[in-house]
């Protein structure tokens, strides 16, 4: 089995794994399930990482791959960011693994090529997918729920239920209502409504 892990195709795959979940986790946070994998998979990579040599300088563009990424998605939204990221990814990940001079890789140049190609394509197409879908409109048009009266389904006060046009919402109010009484909305915040009693 130690054998198998100090591979250095295996030791790659588990590292071009684990960034590429750990990416996908900045992408899309929350699930813990790509947290949970890029932390496993990294841990397979790194004790191929501390008992293979390695290129220093290609662990250091591997790790600043992260950055543009970050760039791309959060903040500046342009592809050259996320092109930038993919080749840090890939150029890191290929060279990091030492041979028998600094710019030859011990890697199998297939599998690189293969995963290479796969990982940069898939990345490339699901951020721009996504951030897509971020500066997509709203289908939804909350505004209409301003001065729309419904029905406090619990007692309000500092939090309760309310349901106006056939649906459930969270809600507050300055002053306490009864449960059953009818409410007017005079107020939104996020998906928080703010109602007086009628």
């Amino acid at each position: 089995m130690v054998d198998f892990l100090l591979n250095p195709n295996v030791a790659y795959l588990f590292l071009v794994g684990g960034f590429s979940m750990a990416l996908m986790a900045i992408l899309t946070p929350g699930t813990g399930v790509l947290e949970i994998g890029a932390v496993f998979s990294l841990l397979l990579a790194g004790w191929g990482v501390y008992n293979l040599p390695i290129n220093y300088w290609a662990l250091i563009i591997l790790v600043l791959g992260v950055v543009p990424f970050i760039i791309a998605v959060r903040k500046s939204r342009r592809m050259v960011f996320l092109g930038i990221s993919i080749l840090a990814l890939i150029v890191g990940s290929v060279f990091l693994f030492r041979g028998e001079t600094w710019w030859k890789p011990v890697v199998n140049p297939v599998l690189a090529s293969v995963v290479s190609l796969l990982i940069g394509g898939f990345f490339w197409i699901v951020v721009q997918k996504t951030l897509e879908a971020d500066d997509a409109p709203l289908a939804h048009d909350l505004s209409p729920l301003l001065g729309a009266v419904g029905e406090a389904k619990t007692d309000i006060h500092q939090e309760g239920s309310i349901q106006v046009r056939r649906e459930l919402w969270s809600a507050y109010s300055e002053n306490p209502i009864s449960e059953g009484a009818l409410v007017k909305v005079v107020k939104r915040e996020g998906f928080i409504l703010q109602v007086e009693e009628v």
